[in-house]
């Protein structure tokens, strides 16, 4: 008797070769980045949080996955980004990380897990790359993180900056405010130094204005990422519920929404409970 296919997953798909149509298996690493910029070569960056979008996203050939600490909002239905914990967002990077063949997977240092001090930062971010299998870090903070980066970084462990608006300081400025207007433009491109001398493979800048996003590409050496900080950066980043519809309601002035699939899930379960209760699924074909 032959066994039937588990109704619940198999897991990640090993298949020796990529699917038709999709990027070639090469992994990336954090020098292809820095190798893209200096060619001139733009590259893309989306959230995950667990299997099936990790495989759909390193099949579409996105360069890096954030495990976001946003995951935070969008998985444990927080209103911010600062309730999440390390316990949590571990299991969400092992899953992205077990799932992906080519993809940087870089996961987010939670807020009040790496600010006291750099042995602190050093001691969470091993255990993101014993226990989720991430390929890289993620920490915000300006010059105030550089002992920080300077200490993973120097201890074997990549690490990706976050300057500009930094979700998790969103108390102390004020609420989402842009930052970098005016004279606090110097602040910007010192602080995107920093991480850099610091060691900083690359830097995210968030809500920053696009002439002082491309004044910081230009300056530094490390690849750019930008959210909300307009076009003059090295690769960009979405929340990938945003970017592809699946969360509602009113979005930040950055995002463009590339799918409805929200409204492609609501019918589809709406057809389904129809089906159930007209009596027409399962049919015949359907029975075991």
């Amino acid at each position: 008797m032959s066994e039937e296919t588990a109704p619940y997953g198999t897991g990640p798909a090993r298949a020796d070769q990529p699917a038709a149509g999709a990027a070639p298996i090469k992994r990336i690493r954090t020098h292809h980045l820095r190798e893209m910029k200096q060619r001139g070569e733009k590259f893309a960056m989306l959230t995950a949080y667990e299997q099936y979008a990790a495989q759909t996203f390193d099949e579409a050939g996105i360069e890096v996955l954030l495990v976001g600490d946003s995951a935070s909002n969008n998985v444990f239905a927080n209103e911010t980004s600062l309730p999440v914990t390390v316990d949590e967002l571990i299991p969400l990077a092992r899953a992205v990380s077990r799932s992906v063949r080519r993809a940087l997977v870089v996961a987010d240092l939670p807020f009040g897990s790496y600010q006291a001090s750099p042995e602190q930062a050093y001691l969470t971010a091993v255990r993101f790359m014993k226990e989720a299998n991430a390929h890289a870090v993620k920490l915000e903070g300006g010059v105030e993180m550089a002992p920080q980066v300077r200490k993973l970084t120097e201890g074997g462990i990549p690490v990706m900056a976050h300057i500009g608006f930094t979700p998790q300081s969103e108390h102390n400025l004020g609420g989402y405010r842009v930052q970098g207007r005016g004279d606090a433009a110097k602040k910007v491109v010192e602080e995107a130094l920093a991480m850099e001398e610091a060691g900083a493979f690359a830097v995210v800048m968030e809500m920053v204005p696009g002439d002082v996003a491309t004044e910081v590409t230009d300056t530094v050496t490390i690849p750019t990422i930008g959210i909300g900080a307009g076009p003059g950066c090295d690769g960009q980043v979405l929340v990938w519920q945003d970017a592809f519809g699946l969360r509602t309601g009113r979005m930040p002035r950055f995002v463009r929404q590339y799918a409805d699939l929200h409204g492609v899930l609501l019918q589809a379960a709406r057809d389904y409970a129809a089906d159930v209760k007209a009596g027409t699924f399962p049919a015949e074909e359907h029975s075991s």
